[in-house]
């Protein structure tokens, strides 16, 4: 299977799967499909027995294609949260080792997909930055996002971060949790392959299982039908507010 936003590297026994949609890696229909099915595929590949995540050199992604949601009709914006959802569904429910090497800006919708995997490696840098800022455009979370964004910062540490449209450099992310390692940018991808190779030493179904027991309220966030949530989505992004907000984000990059 071919990827139009992902360029995929396999090792001898893993795979580097980096996000290659575009500038800034804005998050999209195309890209959102994508995830969702090299995450099935490897997870039922038996020769890679673990998964690294990446972006480019000092940018992981600046979250989701306003530009296209904005534009796209409502046919696409159903689409686009469709496949968003199944891929956090495919990340989530990935069995084997899942690293994330979060290698720069990574706010909203970039810090959701990092926070499927199992360890997250930051890069240091000033403009390197997760965290969710809707606020900022007086848009809402999603409730997947504000679930997963929850489940590992606390309800109340999230609602204050989120109030406060409060953005994490990779100390304060690591200071509170939202990254394991904090190291230098160039670092990242090296310190990830590491960390991987020590968790494919364990036994495979011995890690499996235990990343199950260990995850399980993860993974009820993302179990069954999301249909609802979609479809409340959805109606949310045709509220004639969002509409003006999307609109006026959209004037301001062109200008």
């Amino acid at each position: 299977m071919s990827y139009t936003t992902l360029k995929v590297e396999q090792k001898d026994n893993y795979a580097i799967v980096q996000l290659d949609g575009g500038r800034v890696n804005q998050i999209n229909t195309a890209m959102v499909r994508d995830l969702k099915n090299i995450f099935l595929e490897l997870d039922q590949d038996d020769s890679i027995l673990g998964l690294i995540l990446s972006g480019r050199p000092h940018g992981f992604s600046a979250g989701l294609d306003i530009t296209s949601l904005a534009s796209g009709g409502s046919e696409y914006v159903k689409d686009f949260w469709k496949f968003y959802h199944e891929a956090l569904q495919a990340m989530i429910r990935f069995s084997k080792p899942f690293v994330c090497a979060i290698t720069g800006y990574a706010p909203a919708g970039g810090t959701i997909l990092a926070l499927c995997a199992d360890y997250r490696i930051m890069g240091q840098g000033a403009k390197h930055v997760v965290g969710m800022h809707e606020f900022k455009l007086s848009m809402s979370l999603p409730e997947v996002f504000s679930d997963i964004y929850a489940y590992h910062l606390g309800e109340k540490r999230a609602w204050e971060a989120v109030q406060l449209k409060q953005l994490f450099n990779s100390d304060e992310a690591l200071e509170v949790g939202l990254v394991n390692e904090s190291v230098p940018v160039e670092e990242v991808l090296e310190r990830s392959e590491i960390y991987l190779k020590s968790l494919l030493k364990i036994y495979s179904p011995v890690f499996r299982e235990t990343k199950r027991f260990m995850r399980k309220n993860l993974l009820k966030l993302v179990d069954g039908d999301l249909s609802q949530k979609i479809a409340d989505l959805a109606d949310n992004f045709s509220d004639p507010h969002i509409q003006t907000v999307m609109k006026e984000f959209m004037n301001n990059i062109k200008k």
